[in-house]
């Protein structure tokens, strides 16, 4: 569904965040990327969902191509339009506004009937129960739980083919982040929208995603099924902080050298 071959972002004409980045989203499935704060994922992101160009980003080189069409010239808005949406970091919201006018909000660009939106206000409630009893409340108000629900929930008013969340565990507790999680599951499962997920806790997103990428510096420098990744000595000891003894080791100890050397020597 979803391919990006080689492709280099350039901010502000100077500054080179991506170099030769190539990853797929095959439809259907959950794909995730990993990697160290600055890699470079949440800038993917921005490339796909044409967001790069409010942060006077630019796709130099390469392509990012969605159902064979190329899009990384297309604007934010036509890119929407493909079906591809994108819930960034951070859970931001209409904080004045109800929690059902936010999740109205997702649906505004489609022109759709009340009736439609009715029915699709039906399935937000079915995957986020807790967000239906809740949904007069002012979503400024709300836990930091229930604004990612919300934030999901309004990305899938729009009715995506293609979801791109961008770090949907940060700041939750860890039972939150299970209960959040097992949802992105279920909307994949139930409702078949392939999802491009950002995530640091890599233990939970391996769980969650049939294919990974890892990223460092801007590159990609490790790929494969999430299973397998889950066993990879380098992924165990860099990210799930776990040595070949089974001893835990804090991430900041291990030498960024070491893991390059082990990756792309």
């Amino acid at each position: 569904m979803l391919k990006i071959n080689n492709i280099e972002v350039v901010y502000s004409n100077v500054i080179l965040v991506l170099r030769g980045v190539s990853l797929e989203v095959p439809g259907g499935q959950i794909v995730s990327l990993l990697g160290a704060n600055g890699a470079g994922k949440s800038t993917t992101l921005k490339a796909i969902s044409g967001l790069l160009r409010a942060q006077l980003g630019e796709v130099t080189r390469g392509t990012i191509e969605f159902d064979g069409q190329r899009i990384d010239k297309l604007s934010a808005e036509e890119i929407v339009r493909l079906g591809i949406v994108q819930v960034l970091e951070g859970r931001p919201l209409f904080s004045h506004l109800t929690v059902e006018e936010n999740l109205r909000a997702g649906a505004l660009f489609r022109s759709a009937s009340e009736s439609s939106i009715k029915h699709d206000l039906d399935e937000v409630y079915h995957f986020f129960p807790r967000l239906q009893g809740l949904r007069h409340r002012t979503s400024g108000y709300l836990s930091g739980g229930e604004q990612q629900m919300t934030v999901i929930g309004r990305a899938l008013m729009a009715k995506p083919r293609l979801m791109l969340l961008d770090e949907p565990s940060l700041g939750l507790a860890p039972l939150l982040v299970q209960d959040i999680f097992n949802i992105i599951k279920r909307i994949n499962e139930e409702s078949g929208v392939s999802i491009l997920l950002v995530e640091q806790n890599a233990r939970v997103a391996l769980k969650t995603a049939a294919y990974a990428y890892v990223m460092e510096t801007g590159r990609v420098v490790l790929d494969g099924p999430a299973s397998q990744l889950a066993e990879n000595a380098d992924i165990k000891e860099f990210y799930l902080g776990l040595t070949h003894l089974g001893e835990r080791k804090s991430y900041r100890d291990v030498k960024h050298y070491k893991r390059r050397k082990r990756w792309l020597g």
